[in-house]
This record gives C-alpha cells, sequence and structure tokens, in this order.
C-alpha cells in the first residue's frame, strides 16, 4: 500500500493563495454593507525601512503585512483542502 507524501511546499502555496484570494475578497467586501466585518484589518511590520549602504551597493528592507479577517478564513479553508487532498 503506497502512501500518500504530502509536501510542505505545496501547504505553503496553499496557505499563501488563500491569504491572497481572502484578502482579496476581503477588500471587494468592504464595499457591501453587511460583508464590512471581512475587510476589517491589521497592519504590522517594518514602519521604516532598513538601510544598508556599502558604499557600492544601497539595500533597502521593508516588510509590511496587512491581514483582514477574510484572508484568515481563506488561510483556514486553504488548509482544510490540503488536509483532504
Amino acid at each position: 500500500m503506497a502512501t500518500k507524501e504530502k509536501n510542505i511546499w505545496i501547504l505553503l502555496i496553499f496557505i499563501l493563495s488563500g491569504l491572497v484570494v481572502g484578502g482579496l475578497l476581503g477588500e471587494l467586501a468592504s464595499r457591501v454593507d453587511w460583508l464590512w466585518w471581512l475587510s476589517y484589518s491589521q497592519s504590522f511590520g517594518l514602519e521604516n525601512p532598513i538601510v544598508l549602504d556599502l558604499s557600492v551597493v544601497k539595500i533597502t528592507f521593508a516588510l509590511m503585512f496587512k491581514i483582514n479577517v477574510a484572508s484568515i478564513i481563506g488561510m483556514i479553508l486553504s488548509i482544510f483542502i490540503y488536509k483532504k487532498i
């Protein structure tokens, strides 16, 4: 009997796609009166970017996350679908 091997990269792709699709749906839901709660969001990350100046190369690091309720639901749904596959 062959076992089904689950790959961690596929899980990460499922989670990221759930976050992206959920975020888009949350932004669209903000325009509907009775779905406003799906667009409730929180932002976190680096407010000011970190700059690394090496005289020859200048590198700027910045990272900001904006998570809304719909993206959390999308992430949970994608994990559930991954477990069913």
